[in-house]
């Protein structure tokens, strides 16, 4: 019996099988003995193959190749890595122009994290109810910058349900996990998204205008027939990849087509001669934002604000 897991806590999968049926399933003893470098063998999204037991339960024998996933660190365990989700169609950033503010850094290291593991990235601005009086805000600090990379950009008011429906028509037919800090009002967005889920909704502290953590692990929702959200906790360790200097600028993509015009090979794009992608940015073809948080990305800064 083929099935897609919905949820894991701890030892016990919920999983969705082909008929609707969801079925709560434990992993047989072999396959976590597998070379598994990740703290779970089954995660979020992946396709398996049941065992169906006398009392009703089931048992993961087989887990099926996966296109794709994104993983975070180990909270536990910082030198290891936990499988956030799999089988990904759209990584979707929800994100807060104020209250709280998310900054472009932490933006741009969550969009190199999804392209480093090839899936596409989408941004949903939330909260346009409290920029009223500031109307070019977003436009002059986010969208110019995102909307000509080709990230699709959705300015939204989970309050008002105000702009929803593009991005309700935008997800239809994809496996889309939704992702942001805390106090961002994913899961309100989500609620919004599908009534029926009542999922937990935090408050923002008012002494740090940041979010209360509502959600602690990774649950996908049936949106519509073949439709899933993937609601997932907050993502510090998630951004927190350990990138390959050398590759960074793969994950930026108005980088890449220039990286082949460097002098040198093994060129970071910092203070080497005659590199392609610093013209581009005195040039005005790479926004200096982007390029700054680049740098910040291969320092290993932190820009988790």
């Amino acid at each position: 019996m083929k099935g897609i897991v919905l949820k894991s806590t701890g030892s016990w999968f919920e999983v969705m099988t082909d008929d609707k049926t969801v079925i709560s399933s434990r992993v047989r003893g072999q396959l976590r003995l597998r070379d598994i470098v990740s703290t779970n063998p089954v995660a979020v999204g992946d396709h398996v193959t049941l065992l169906m037991q006398e009392d009703g339960t089931g048992t993961i024998v087989e887990i099926d190749p996966r296109k794709n996933y994104i993983i975070r660190k180990s909270i536990k365990l910082s030198k290891q890595t936990q499988i956030l989700a799999t089988n990904i169609d759209l990584a979707v950033l929800v994100v807060t122009p104020i209250v709280p503010k998310t900054s472009t850094g932490f933006i741009d290291r969550f969009i190199a994290a999804a392209e480093s593991f090839h899936i596409p990235v989408a941004l949903v601005f939330n909260k346009m109810d409290l920029l009223a009086d500031s109307p070019d805000y977003v436009k002059d600090n986010y969208l110019d910058i995102y909307e000509p990379l080709g990230y699709p950009c959705f300015c939204i008011s989970t309050l008002k349900n105000e702009n929803t429906e593009p991005l309700k028509e935008f997800i239809k037919d994809k496996i889309s996990l939704f992702s942001g800090h805390s106090g961002v009002g994913k899961s309100s967005l989500i609620n919004l998204l599908c009534p029926n889920l009542n999922l937990k909704v935090g408050s923002i502290s008012k002494t740090h205008l940041k979010g209360k953590h509502t959600t602690t692990f990774a649950e996908m929702h049936a949106y519509d027939e073949n439709s899933f959200l993937i609601d997932t906790p907050g993502i510090r360790e998630f951004v927190n990849i350990d990138f390959n200097q050398s590759e960074i600028s793969h994950y930026f993509k108005e980088m890449l087509p220039l990286i082949n015009n460097c002098q040198f090979n093994n060129c970071l794009h910092e203070n080497e001669k005659n590199c392609a992608v610093k013209e581009a940015v005195e040039s005005g073809k790479i926004h200096p934002m982007r390029y700054y948080n680049y740098l910040s990305i291969l320092h290993n800064e932190d820009f988790f604000k």
